[in-house]
């Protein structure tokens, strides 16, 4: 029974996991709705082949998920998902910050830009000198950037944030300024990699935090609503981002 646990470490990247299960349940969402995700993923409706495009999607995801939650494969996993959610980032909504630039078009593009960001640490640290050696240094700011989007996002539409809180916690404004200010101040540690590690830490704690006590009653509450489904793994995914960002700090590959 001792080495259960050892031979269970030994499968499984803890490093991939959130970011790999926010995959995996993305995928299984576009597989089983035939149709990408919502704001996330926004692929006009007149694009051709549209459907079969967003069953490509949803298995491109469930096996980049599936492969970086096990070790032997998390840097192809991880590779993978680094490339398809940068090409949500750089295709679908680059354009729409360019084209109409405000808070919710930028928080768009930094949701799914963290998520591709978090997946290229984990590429570069599972598979060392497959990327340039600024990749690391690179990905760390372009997630802190994101981080103080994030942390914007929450004084700019604090009412929306603070309905998001479960309605026994009381505060609920407080929590929606509070939590900003932590992205706030995350996404600058991380920028000027001072303490990033502890602050990408608990950037993920927080984030997690998010999926177990706003998301997960919300798909409890309502288990048939794919938004909410939908939300949750974008949660998980940008918890897992964070948590793999910790890697990246300037200690990460010494």
């Amino acid at each position: 029974m001792a080495g259960r646990p050892l031979r269970l470490q030994s499968l499984i990247d803890t490093d991939g996991l959130a970011i790999g299960i926010g995959a995996l349940g993305l995928g299984v969402l576009t597989l089983i709705a035939r149709d990408f995700a919502f704001q996330w993923q926004p692929v006009p409706a007149g694009w051709p082949a549209r459907e079969a495009l967003a069953l490509l999607s949803g298995a491109i995801l469930l096996l980049g998920g599936a492969a970086v939650i096990v070790r032997r494969s998390s840097a192809a996993g991880a590779g993978v998902l680094a490339i398809w959610f940068g090409l949500w980032a750089i295709g679908l909504h680059l354009p729409v910050v360019v084209g109409a630039p405000s808070v919710a078009s930028l928080l768009g593009l930094a949701e799914i830009g963290a998520i591709a960001m978090g997946a290229t640490v984990l590429f570069a640290i599972r598979a060392p000198g497959r990327l340039p050696g600024w990749s690391l240094a690179a990905a760390r700011v372009a997630f802190g950037l994101c981080a103080i989007v994030f942390g914007i996002s929450h004084f700019v539409y604090a009412d929306f944030t603070a309905a998001m809180v479960p309605g026994w916690i009381p505060g609920k404004l407080f929590w929606a300024y509070a939590t900003g200010l932590c992205h706030l101040a995350a996404g600058v540690a991380i920028l000027a990699d001072r303490l990033a590690r502890l602050a990408a830490t608990l950037l993920a704690a927080m984030a997690g935090g998010f999926v177990l006590l706003l998301h997960l009653p919300r798909v409890i509450a309502a288990p048939g609503n794919r938004m909410e489904w939908t939300m949750m793994f974008i949660a998980l995914s940008i918890a897992g981002a964070a948590w793999a960002m910790r890697l990246s700090g300037r200690r990460a590959m010494g």
